[in-house]
């Protein structure tokens, strides 16, 4: 039988930015929002710019606190409310269960592109020379020459730091991945690996949350889609 267990629900989001510097203004960016991810799903958010699509995003992976409703999520057997943990749950949730692929690559100066990628690996115990096998092996279906896996990604081109993003992710079979833009700044090859991993995860059970504005990658990989609108009203 398939298994169709909820992975991660939204319920009743809501999200407003006040700008202090701006005299206290309220711009709303989602409101009474729901969602509800299955494993094996893989949900497209859809909406022009402004919609708060991203924002959704880091409201779901912990880095933006909602004003109102609940992020409930399955890790280890049980139920946790992101909005409402403590800090370090966060932390362990995004070990364990939470991968994300931002549309910029964050790592640490001189850390290799291999080291950067074995690390969510190496988080959860797996020894160096295991975690380095897995993370080159990714990198090298990504398309990353081997003459760079050695160096700091942060002398990549944009396409080759996603790919390491992507590959980071991925590494790690997370349970829950979030995409944000995965395939925005990659040629058609490598569009067509990333498209064939998320299918891959996705036909795994994992659940995907993304943003797809390629709208052939969307129909490719989602199953479903959340339809968000530009919030007009400001306080």
């Amino acid at each position: 039988m398939e298994d169709r267990t909820i992975l991660l629900q939204a319920i009743g989001l809501g999200k407003v930015f006040t700008l202090h510097n701006q005299g206290g203004i309220r711009l709303p960016v989602f409101n009474a929002l729901d969602l509800t991810l299955r494993a094996g799903d893989c949900m497209a958010l859809v909406g022009p710019s402004g919609a708060g699509k991203s924002s959704l995003i880091r409201c779901l992976y912990g880095n933006y606190l909602p004003q109102q409703g609940r992020i409930l999520v399955r890790h280890r057997g049980e139920t946790v409310d992101i909005a409402a943990v403590h800090p370090k749950r966060i932390v362990d949730l995004r070990r364990e269960t939470i991968g994300f692929v931002s549309q910029f690559l964050r790592a640490i100066p001189r850390v290799s592109a291999l080291d950067v990628v074995a690390e969510p690996l190496r988080a959860r115990g797996v020894e160096p020379e295991p975690a380095r096998d897995a993370a080159a092996a990714i990198l090298a279906r990504l398309n990353i020459p081997r003459r760079l896996w050695n160096l700091a990604p942060a002398t990549f081109s944009g396409g080759e730091q996603q790919r390491v993003n992507i590959a980071r992710s991925f590494v790690a079979d997370f349970p829950i991945l979030l995409l944000d833009e995965p395939t925005a700044s990659l040629d058609p090859d490598n569009r067509q690996i990333v498209v064939d991993l998320i299918a891959e995860a996705r036909d795994r059970g994992v659940g995907i949350v993304g943003i797809f504005h390629d709208v052939d990658v969307r129909r490719a990989v989602a199953t479903g889609e959340v339809r968000m609108a530009v919030q007009r009203d400001a306080a």
